[in-house]
């Protein structure tokens, strides 16, 4: 579904009032499965495939791509688990209409927002480009938000998902590290949620901003928020399945 709320019979099914524990930076970070969602943002074909809006802007897209692997691991224990999923896509309506001037113009890309490229049009909701790829690809019952800026909360129903599903903390994934990763957890964290960026389940084209941004999340006690590997988490939720998390993760 798309930009919707989902009803309270759709709430996660795992337990309540359960702590778990994750090793992270600067400090652990602790959490109730039951009021915590899973975030990936923006792991869209037009950003992370030859021929999408990141390869036009001259970025090698490779530099995304392994954050694939791990964040199927996190997936799909998350969903074992009973989390809360939430996707979101960067991506404009046909017309433009939500589309700024400066957004649209900006930059020295060989191919702009709303321009036919190999995916189809660049960017553009119900697009082939726009979609998640298909490692990650949504399923039934997982709310997908559809952004026109970097971060998730704005002019969407992001908020609104979380505070009918009672969410208090965000495990946040996706790309890019220093865009729409860290524009959606600064918003968050003004607005009271706790968040943990996995830093192995987060990307950028540049290997520096990746390290810097991640440093700038847990710096000052954790000014944004945590840090943890991947794995990490997959031990903290372990108790919660009948296998082990990197079986369950396979």
């Amino acid at each position: 579904m798309t930009d919707t709320a989902p009803t309270p019979t759709d709430a996660p099914t795992g337990p309540a009032n359960t702590p778990l524990t994750v090793g992270a930076r600067p400090y652990d970070f602790t959490f109730d499965p039951a009021t915590t969602a899973l975030v990936l943002i923006d792991m869209q074909r037009d950003f992370l495939e030859p021929g999408g809006f990141g390869e036009s802007l001259g970025n090698d897209v490779s530099q995304l791509r392994s954050t694939i692997e791990p964040l199927r691991a996190v997936l799909a224990t998350a969903r074992a688990a009973g989390l809360t999923v939430i996707h979101t896509r960067e991506g404009h309506l046909p017309d433009l209409s939500d589309l700024p001037a400066a957004k649209l113009h900006r930059g020295n890309a060989t191919l702009r927002i709303g321009d036919v490229g190999p995916k189809g049009r660049i960017l553009i909701r119900g697009e082939y480009g726009q979609d998640i790829i298909d490692e990650l690809a949504p399923i039934d019952g997982e709310t997908v938000i559809d952004k026109p800026g970097k971060g998730a909360f704005y002019a969407t129903a992001f908020g609104d998902v979380l505070r009918q599903r009672g969410i208090t903390s965000l495990v946040v994934t996706g790309v890019t590290t220093e865009v729409c990763v860290h524009t959606t957890v600064r918003e968050a964290n003004d607005r009271g949620y706790e968040c943990l960026v996995l830093g192995d389940c987060v990307g950028s084209y540049f290997p520096e901003f990746q390290r810097v941004a991640l440093e700038m999340v847990a710096a000052q006690g954790g000014i944004f928020g945590w840090v943890a590997p991947s794995q990490a988490f997959l031990d903290a939720l372990a108790p919660l399945l009948s296998v082990p998390a990197a079986v369950a993760a396979s």
